[in-house]
């Protein structure tokens, strides 16, 4: 199992946001949901494109590219043109810190 790492304060990803960030050279999107957090892959498994660009809509996470829509807690893709999932991180809240792990 790889350590935890931190990635984000709370204040950083206000509810209902997406917030991106670089951990160990890995592109990560960070998403509010009503004060739960959720750590994707920042990148669309559709075109590559960057997630943290996108709308949070509740739980789906709509990519601004082309319309992609995926779950934030699963990371499964749930509207077209996407059909495969995006990678989803654990998430762990401490002490007003985000922490991840990447594998």
């Amino acid at each position: 199992m790889s350590a935890w790492l931190r990635v984000a304060a709370v204040g950083d990803v206000p509810p209902g946001t997406l917030h991106g960030v670089t951990v160990e050279r890995t592109k990560v999107v960070l998403a509010n949901v009503d004060g739960d957090f959720y750590a994707l892959r920042d990148r669309c498994s559709h075109a590559d494109f960057p997630l943290h660009d996108g709308v949070l809509l509740g739980e789906t996470l709509e990519c601004i590219h082309h319309g992609a829509k995926f779950d934030v807690c699963s990371g499964k893709a749930t509207g077209f043109p996407a059909i495969r999932p995006v990678k989803s991180y654990e998430v762990d809240v401490r002490d007003g810190d985000i922490f991840i792990q990447l594998d």
